[in-house]
């Protein structure tokens, strides 16, 4: 089958190790079943794993990709939940939690083989490819604004880096949920496009907001960590998922958080129940994922070029 894989590491220039062409197909194994993929969303996972975080050599070849949406054996319609090991069904009872391409190969392929347990109805108001941009980025904006952020409707909420997938998911979610929306970036468009999405205003990187937030997402990491802490009202919550510029910055704010009584929280993905919950989310309210584009799978180096440019505002999609 065709596919998009990692055919070895290169820290420098990931883009070297993704080989397109093709693969075996999924193995059989008790508790599993093989989902015929409609289509697969790109996240940074992917570009990480192409720099050797979380996938190591002795795994190679992998096929990338944690996302999709396709069609079960009996012809269901589905969505699958990436995290693998959170359950007993389908994995050792012991197994700890990982991403599809970390230890099991991934979405990007006509077909790909997961734990029973881990698919899900999609509904039929969504797309296959508005279904496949849910599970890792807008699963991730949706824990961290509404199980780790504690905010409610009337609340205000800071994301920084406007135009990754998980930051367009928070402003969409959030907006929706009745919470106010501030978003940064660095280019102006994005800032535009923030605003379109939800945004009560948008602001290049450190600026002064109108206010002091009761909640920051933060992905960016290092180049916005001291903005995201000043930008908090006292005992306010800053939920952190990624860093994508680094995880030391200059300064940690240490003073600045005990004085406050701020709370940093981490977080990772969600749990299917809250994938469950989203999916509802978006079929009961209209919500649709921010997608940039669809590509088809045989033309997949686009799209992660565009990742790795900086280019992209929302979700790339794969169709195999």
């Amino acid at each position: 089958m065709f596919a998009a894989y990692a055919a070895h590491i290169d820290r420098e220039n990931p883009l070297d190790g993704l080989r397109l062409g093709e693969r075996p197909e999924p193995e059989a194994r008790a508790g599993w079943t093989t989902v015929t993929v409609r289509a697969a969303s790109l996240n940074h996972h992917d570009l990480w794993s192409l720099r050797g975080v979380g996938l190591p050599e002795g795994k190679l070849p992998m096929i990338l990709g944690c996302d999709a949406a396709g069609v079960d054996p009996d012809g269901n319609e589905v969505v699958l939940h990436s995290v693998i090991g959170q359950s007993g069904h389908g994995v050792g009872p012991r197994e700890p939690r990982s991403l599809l391409t970390e230890h099991y190969q991934g979405t990007f392929a006509e077909r790909v083989a997961v734990p029973a347990w881990n698919v899900l109805p999609k509904p039929k108001e969504l797309s296959f490819e508005e279904a496949a941009c849910l599970p890792t980025a807008w699963l991730t904006a949706y824990r961290m604004l509404f199980t780790n952020a504690g905010v409610r409707p009337g609340d205000s909420v800071l994301v920084q880096g406007a135009g990754g997938g998980v930051a367009s998911a928070a402003i969409v979610l959030g907006r929706a949920a009745g919470l106010r929306m501030y978003a940064t970036s660095r280019d102006p468009v994005k800032r535009v496009r923030a605003v379109e999405l939800g945004a009560e205003e948008a602001f290049e990187p450190g600026a002064r907001l109108p206010r002091r937030v009761d909640a920051v997402i933060e992905t960016v990491g290092a180049a916005t960590w001291s903005h995201s802490v000043k930008c908090l009202r006292p005992g306010g919550t800053l939920v952190i998922s990624g860093a994508t510029s680094g995880d030391r910055p200059a300064h940690a704010e240490l003073t600045r958080i005990f004085f406050l009584e701020l709370k940093v929280v981490g977080s990772t993905m969600g749990s299917k129940d809250e994938l469950e919950d989203l999916l509802s989310f978006c079929a009961a309210t209209g919500v649709r994922p921010v997608i940039d584009r669809v590509l088809p799978l045989s033309r997949a180096r686009e799209g992660f070029e565009r990742m790795a440019e900086g280019e992209l505002f929302g979700k790339i999609v794969f169709t195999p």
